[in-house]
Order: C-alpha cells, then sequence, then structure tokens
C-alpha cells in the first residue's frame, strides 16, 4: 500500500516535470522557427499542458478503462476552471480582452455540448473520435489566422499585439518599448534555448516524462482507490484529473502572481478546448469509447452539466468589464469543493 502511494506521488511528479518539458522545448522551437508568442499560448503551450490528460486519456483507453479516460477530460476541465482559474482571480484579479468573452468561451462551451451529445449512446466511435481531431486541427488553424490578421492589424496601427490576441496600442515610444520588453518577458519566463538540438531533445525527454508519468499514475491510482472500494469514474473525475491538470495549474498561477492574466485565461480556455478535441478525439480514434452503464445511468451527465456550467461562469464573471475579481475566484473555487463533496457523497 505505501509502495503504491509513493509510485502515486512519483507519478505526479513525472507528469508535471514531463509538461515542463514539453512546454519549454515546444515552445523555444516554435519561437526559433519564427511562430509569434500569440500562436505559441493559443497552440503549442495550450497543448503542451493537455499533453498529460492526451496520454492518461490514451493509455486508459488501450487498458479498457474508459471511465478514467472521458472522466480525466471531464474532471480536468471542471477543475481548470473551478479550481485553477478560481485559485488565480483569487491571488489576483484577471483581466482580459474582448475576445475571450465574443470568441474564445463560445468556442469551449460549443465544443462541450459537442461531447455531450456524442456521449448520449454511451459510445464515441472512431468517426466521431476524427470528427473531434479535425476540430483541434481547425482551431489551430483559426488561431493562427485571427493571430495574424490582430498582429497585422496591431503593425498598421503602431500597435503591439498583447498575449492571447489582445490588441495593446501605446501612447508613446517609451511605452511601445515597455509592450515589446513584456512580450519578450512572456516567452523568456519558460526559459531561452538557442540550441535547436537540445529544443528536440527537451521535447522528447518531456514526452518520455509524460508517458512514464501517466502510465505509473494509472497504475498506482487505481490500485489505491479499489483498495478502498472506489470507483474508475471517481478516479477519473477526481485524483487523475486534478494529477493532470498540475502544468496548467502552475502555469496559471504563476502567470497571476505576475500580473499576466491573459496567460491565465488563455492557457485554460485552450487548454479545455484541446482536452476535448484532441484528448478525447485521439482517444477514440485509437480505441472507440464505450460508457460502463450507459451515459445517463451512469450518472455522468451530471458531471457533463457540471462542467458545462462552470465554464459558462467566466463569461458571467466577465461579461461587463472583462475582470474576474477575487470574489468571482472564490466563487469558482467554492464550486469545485462543492463538486468534490458531490463525488464523495456520490462514491
Amino acid at each position: 500500500m505505501w509502495l503504491q502511494a509513493l509510485l502515486l506521488i512519483l507519478g505526479f511528479i513525472l507528469l508535471y516535470y514531463g509538461a515542463e518539458w514539453l512546454v519549454k522545448g515546444s515552445a523555444n522551437l516554435a519561437r526559433s522557427l519564427g511562430v509569434t508568442p500569440i500562436v505559441i499560448g493559443l497552440t503549442v503551450v495550450a497543448f503542451g499542458t493537455s499533453a498529460p490528460e492526451f496520454v492518461v486519456s490514451v493509455m486508459a483507453s488501450f487498458a479498457g478503462k474508459s471511465m478514467i479516460a472521458v472522466g480525466n477530460v471531464v474532471g480536468s476541465n471542471i477543475a481548470n476552471i473551478a479550481l485553477i482559474l478560481g485559485l488565480s482571480a483569487f491571488l489576483s484579479p484577471l483581466t482580459t480582452g474582448r475576445s475571450v468573452i465574443r470568441r474564445d468561451i463560445p468556442i469551449m462551451l460549443g465544443i462541450s455540448f459537442y461531447l455531450m451529445f456524442l456521449s448520449m449512446n454511451a459510445y464515441i466511435s472512431r468517426i466521431e473520435g476524427i470528427t473531434l481531431f479535425t476540430g483541434v486541427i481547425l482551431y489551430s488553424i483559426f488561431s493562427y489566422y485571427i493571430s495574424a490578421k490582430e498582429s497585422r492589424l496591431a503593425q498598421e496601427e503602431n500597435g503591439i499585439p498583447g498575449s492571447h490576441g489582445i490588441l495593446l496600442v501605446p501612447d508613446s515610444p517609451a511605452e511601445a518599448r515597455e509592450l515589446l520588453l513584456e512580450a519578450r518577458n512572456e516567452i523568456e519566463g519558460i526559459g531561452i534555448i538557442e540550441s535547436r538540438p537540445k529544443q528536440i531533445a527537451l521535447i522528447l525527454v518531456g514526452i518520455a516524462g509524460v508517458v512514464i508519468g501517466a502510465q505509473v499514475l494509472i497504475d498506482s491510482a487505481v490500485v489505491v482507490m479499489k483498495t478502498f472500494g472506489v470507483s474508475e469514474k471517481f478516479i477519473g473525475l477526481t485524483i487523475v484529473a486534478i494529477g493532470t491538470s498540475l502544468p496548467e495549474l502552475a502555469t496559471s498561477v504563476v502567470a497571476a502572481m505576475r500580473k499576466e492574466m491573459d496567460i491565465s485565461i488563455g492557457n485554460v480556455i485552450g487548454s479545455n478546448v484541446f482536452n476535448i478535441l484532441s484528448v478525447i478525439g485521439g482517444a477514440a480514434i485509437i480505441k472507440p469509447i464505450t460508457i460502463p452503464g450507459g451515459f445517463f445511468q451512469s450518472g455522468l451527465i451530471y458531471d457533463y452539466l457540471v462542467m458545462i456550467f462552470i465554464s459558462f461562469l467566466p463569461w458571467l464573471l466577465m461579461r461587463k468589464d472583462y475582470t474576474i475579481r477575487r470574489s468571482g475566484g472564490l466563487l469558482l473555487l467554492s464550486c469545485y469543493v462543492g463538486y468534490m463533496a458531490y463525488l464523495v457523497y456520490r462514491g
């Protein structure tokens, strides 16, 4: 029992640092290839921090533990908004731009409803998985197109494109230099690596850490929880979901403490989109996902509804002044505590 507990902790550590190295290597490689910081934030970082969820869900699907695969994504998305965004806002109020309210959150909600629609027959086929995975490709292209368009408009208006596509127009040359420095610091914050071989090596090491950590985490979590008579769905929705959300937690909390609010919000929303499209889509393509006991009978519908409601809350909190205040962060955290209590009660 103690050995399994130690392996569980080891799995968390490998997942966290593996994702950190993967993001760091990927971001530096993108930078060296001339990809803009905005695109890195919307795609590379979001996909990198979703890598643990991807590996855990795919490996769980291979092992026939489909409820962990689905529960991991649903639980991670709930944790990303209620726990991570809530904690970030509680530490420092988060302010973003109109594009998050008008574009990013509606996209996240639309994808969440689509996943619920696909799950109603308790089966996500390979074809349906392909539609999801195609969505992540289209989302990446769309993000790149929007970023390129906003960067071009910024240059035409002598502005500086901020993080997550927010257009910042300086009032003076001094402010322009300051904004450029802040944009560069967003990349430097994860550490600049100039050597291309080192970038690729870091990516490979990160992938290895995520894969090994995911396997250790699944095996030990299942053994520990089943010792206490806990169901696989509960395991996926709680301990595995929180563990695979550690990269998002670290990124968003640190960004909030550094007053880089758009990184916090963009990382969480982008990760949720990638979780549904690439994680569930990829797992279903490899092996169709079956929901034991049925979508409604198993009670998974309630978890989906919680995920959608929690995903809607940031829009509700930011719709007027684009800010999640500390009170809003406390509300999100309270929702997460309430959801955990509900899972414990439900067993």
